[in-house]
């Protein structure tokens, strides 16, 4: 999941370049939910079984939220979907995978 989700996070910088000239809230938002990604995935791996389920629940929850601001950017017209189709396809992939490892 961590290295998915690192591959995510560089698929999206090309669409974080156009949001912090376009929409620096939206921006913002979009960054730290893909820091939050990543890291909760982290985290998981070297918890306890009950934090780790938290953890890959936490990161789900942020990989949905990283792709609702790829779709805002693209009903903004910030960027065309063709851009950010294969970040939301991986951001998925990342989510459901968490969304198995967290039991729920």
């Amino acid at each position: 999941v961590q290295r998915k989700a690192l591959r995510a996070a560089a698929g999206l910088r090309p669409v974080m370049v156009v949001l912090r000239k376009r929409d620096r809230s939206l921006f913002d938002q979009v960054h730290r939910a893909m820091i939050s990604v990543v890291l909760n995935t982290a985290e998981a791996d070297g918890n306890d079984p009950g934090t780790a389920k938290t953890r890959f629940a936490s990161a789900c929850g942020s990989a949905k939220e990283v792709r609702a601001g790829l779709q805002l950017a693209v009903a903004y017209g910030y960027v065309a979907s063709s851009k950010a189709a294969k970040v939301d396809t991986a951001l998925d992939e990342v989510c459901a995978m968490s969304w198995r490892l967290s039991g729920r």
